[in-house]
């Protein structure tokens, strides 16, 4: 897990151009975490959620997935686990990827599919050919209800969804993926306690 970590450091994904500075440093909290926004894990009874901004074609968000994964059964009925779409302009299939996440999710199987995606990424990521039959074929192995799964992939509906998870991302100012939040405060790990002591202090505080 100490690798994956590091490997956000020499990895991460930045947008091609960084949003401009606003006048304000203070962390709208609103802006991390929707009400509508996606939970691969939902914890009513906890005050403590992991927020992670993310781009399925990002090498380092492939990377840090297992941690990811490794924290989600460590902190099992303690912490929500929330994702936001975060699709960077230089990869030619991110979008598309976070609209076949999310037209899954409208089917219930958002962990399938947000799985497969990291799972397969080195199958179809960088590629400059579009990749909508990969995806198309992910949604038929999950046994979707593929006339909707289709309506929704290519909808205005799940387009909007995901770039108001875009424009948050950018309005917090993130420089890149993986960007990582437990409740308001902004992670900058380099190492796995970088992760877990953020929550554990979260959870004592509750």
């Amino acid at each position: 897990m100490v690798l994956a970590v590091v490997a956000i450091m020499i990895f991460r994904d930045s947008p091609d151009e960084t949003p401009p500075a606003s006048e304000s440093s203070a962390v709208n909290s609103e802006l991390i975490v929707r009400e509508d926004s996606r939970r691969l894990d939902d914890v009513p009874q906890s005050d403590v959620t992991f927020v992670e901004f993310l781009d399925f074609e990002c090498e380092a968000c492939g990377a840090i997935y297992p941690t990811v994964e490794d924290l989600r059964e460590r902190y099992e009925g303690e912490v929500s686990f929330v994702i936001r779409y975060f699709p960077l302009d230089g990869h030619p299939n991110s979008r598309q990827a976070a609209h076949a996440v999310e037209a899954a999710a409208r089917q219930g199987e958002l962990e399938a599919m947000y799985q497969q995606m990291y799972e397969t990424q080195e199958q179809w990521s960088h590629n400059e050919d579009p990749q909508d039959d990969v995806f198309r074929g992910y949604a038929e192995e999950l046994g979707l209800d593929m006339d909707q799964w289709e309506e929704d992939y290519f909808s205005d509906e799940v387009a909007d969804r995901v770039q108001a998870d875009f424009d948050d991302a950018v309005e917090l100012q993130l420089q890149g993926t993986p960007t990582f939040f437990v409740n308001d405060e902004q992670l900058n790990p380099e190492s796995i306690e970088d992760l877990t002591d953020p929550l554990d202090e979260a959870l004592e505080a509750q």
